[in-house]
C-alpha cells in the first residue's frame, strides 16, 4: 500500500519514529509540529490521509479538524493523550475518521492508517455522463474537465448525484449540506444550483445533470 501521510505531531521523536515506520510500510510520509501550518499545508500539499495529534502549539487539533472538513474529505486519523470519552466523540463528530490514543505501538498505527485507506478508498466515485467526483480533495470533474467547485457545491452535487432520480425538497437539501443548523435563506440553494447548471455547462454545453421539480425541488439525472 502507498499514499501520502502528513504526520501532525510536536514531539520530535515520537514524530520521527512514526515517520520511519509508515516509510518502511511503503508510505511517504512528512511532519509538521505547529497547528498553525497544517492548513496551509493540507490545501497546498493535499496528503492521502492525516494523524493529527490533538494537543498542538499554535492551533488545537480539534479546531484544524473543523476546518479542514470544510474544504477536504482526507481521512483524518485522530491522535491523543486525552482518554476522556467527550474528546474521542467530538473528534469524530467533527469528521475524524478514527481515534488512537497514546500511548501506543507505531506497528498499531500503521495498521491503523492502512485500516482506513482501505475503508476510504481513493474518496472517487464515478457517475454518469463522465461525472467523477474525488471526496479526499473536493475535486469534481466532467468529461475530464475541472468544475472548481465550492465545498458546498461539491457536498451538493455529490449527494444529489448518489441518489439519481430521487427528488429533494430544498429544507432538505439544506439540511443536509448544512448539517449545523445554521440559519440561511430558503433561496440559497436555488443560488448553489443555478452556480453547479452554469459550471455543468461551462464544461459540457450539451449535459444537463440538476432538473427542477416544479414546486417540489430538485433531482439527478442524467439527460
Amino acid at each position: 500500500m502507498s499514499g501520502t501521510i502528513l504526520i501532525v505531531e510536536d514531539e520530535p521523536k515520537l514524530a520521527g519514529l512514526l515517520r520511519d515506520y509508515l516509510q518502511q510500510a511503503g508510505f511517504t510520509a512528512f511532519c509538521l509540529g505547529n497547528g498553525i501550518e497544517v492548513v496551509p499545508r493540507v490545501r497546498q500539499e493535499m496528503p492521502d490521509l492525516i494523524l493529527l495529534d490533538l494537543m498542538l502549539p499554535g492551533r488545537d487539533g480539534l479546531d484544524i479538524c473543523k476546518e479542514i472538513r470544510t474544504f477536504s474529505g482526507v481521512p483524518i486519523i485522530m491522535v491523543t493523550a486525552r482518554i476522556e470519552e467527550i474528546d474521542r466523540l467530538l473528534g469524530l463528530e467533527l469528521g475524524a475518521d478514527d481515534y488512537i490514543c497514546k500511548p501506543f505501538s507505531p506497528r498499531e498505527v500503521v495498521a491503523r492508517v492502512k485500516a482506513v485507506l482501505r475503508r476510504t478508498g481513493n474518496g472517487q466515485t464515478v457517475h454518469a455522463e463522465g461525472l467523477v467526483l474525488d471526496e479526499s480533495r473536493y475535486r469534481a470533474t466532467l468529461g475530464g474537465h475541472d468544475l472548481d467547485l465550492t465545498a458546498v457545491e461539491f457536498k451538493l452535487l455529490q449527494f444529489l448525484a448518489a441518489n439519481p432520480g430521487r427528488i429533494y425538497s430544498r429544507q432538505q437539501l439544506m439540511d443536509r449540506i448544512y448539517p449545523d443548523q445554521r440559519i440561511v435563506a430558503d433561496r440559497t440553494i436555488d443560488s448553489h444550483i443555478k452556480k453547479l447548471r452554469k459550471k455543468i455547462a461551462d464544461a459540457s454545453p450539451s449535459t444537463e445533470l440538476i432538473h427542477s421539480v416544479y414546486g417540489v425541488g430538485y433531482k439527478f439525472e442524467p439527460s
